[in-house]
């Protein structure tokens, strides 16, 4: 596949490595005393400044990739390597945002985003200084007195993201994090963040169930088969100009030719994971 071939020059061409997933399989023990084989033999490099999007039917193990770079889990066969070096522990070098909000219902926007700082160390008044000035990059400079409950679902989200920025990882995993978002709110986040991530290119997991969005925002695309068992199907380098606006770009030639080409193998693997889930 053209494509295929296209995403491994791409990364062959990449000096440095951010994460390496090398042959990676991951089972889980059942209460009957089963196994569950979540991925199989799944083999990824995602090169530091580079924005990689995963894509899979639900139950495909897409969260579990995430969760084996972060030091969450250790896989059952295959190596994890961080910046050349294999994970034995804590990603150290990982910030994580997830789906759901991870805000701390009493503490104001401020005080969470400048939390992670406080607790490694830094002064609290530095701290929160830092913090402010995230704030306002994500564009919520006078929302620093709000409550999580005081903040719209968008506005959580951006919270999140300082959180996550302030403490400057060099790898940005991101496990659907505008998922629960309505469609404009979406957008404004995608733009939002690429303008972040463009400001300081950190490797960048991102998973998502919306094809568009993925191939909006990201450098590569991933694809991953329904599972159990499931593995890594295809690898495309999406070759459209940056900067983009998200808006804009969904109306190129090139995005519906790469979501054509995409969309013919990923078609038969979400049927795969709709029939296996009984339709919900």
């Amino acid at each position: 596949m053209s494509a295929n071939a296209a995403a491994t020059a791409h990364s062959s061409a990449q000096t440095t490595t951010a994460v390496t997933l090398a042959s990676v399989t991951v089972s889980f023990r059942l209460a009957d005393g089963g196994a569950y084989k979540a991925v199989e033999n799944a083999t990824l490099d995602v090169a530091d400044g580079e924005f990689v999007a995963i894509v899979g039917p639900t139950g495909c193990g897409k969260s579990t990739l995430l969760n084996i770079a972060a030091g969450l889990i250790a896989p059952s066969l295959g190596r994890v390597d961080i910046f050349g070096v294999e994970l034995a522990t804590l990603n150290r070098q990982a910030g994580y945002l997830f789906q759901a909000d991870s805000l701390f219902p009493w503490k104001t926007a401020l005080e969470n985003v400048a939390i992670g700082l406080e607790t490694s160390g830094t002064p609290p008044a530095a701290a929160r200084e830092r913090a402010q000035i995230w704030l306002t990059r994500v564009g919520l400079g006078s929302f620093g007195d709000r409550y999580p409950h005081m903040l719209s679902g968008g506005q959580r989200k951006r919270v999140g993201l300082a959180q996550v920025l302030i403490r400057d990882p060099k790898i940005l995993l991101m496990d659907e994090p505008f998922g629960p978002l309505d469609a404009q709110t979406r957008q404004i986040m995608g733009n939002q963040l690429l303008d972040l991530w463009s400001a300081d290119r950190k490797a960048v997991l991102f998973v998502t169930h919306d094809l568009e969005e993925a191939i909006a925002l990201s450098d590569r695309v991933v694809i991953m088969s329904a599972g159990p068992a499931a593995h890594i199907i295809g690898d495309w380098r999406v070759a459209l100009a940056r900067p983009r606006d998200i808006a804009e770009v969904k109306l190129e030639r090139a995005f519906h030719d790469i979501h054509r080409e995409i969309w013919q193998v990923l078609k038969s693997e979400v049927m795969k994971g709709y029939a296996q889930t009984g339709g919900g």
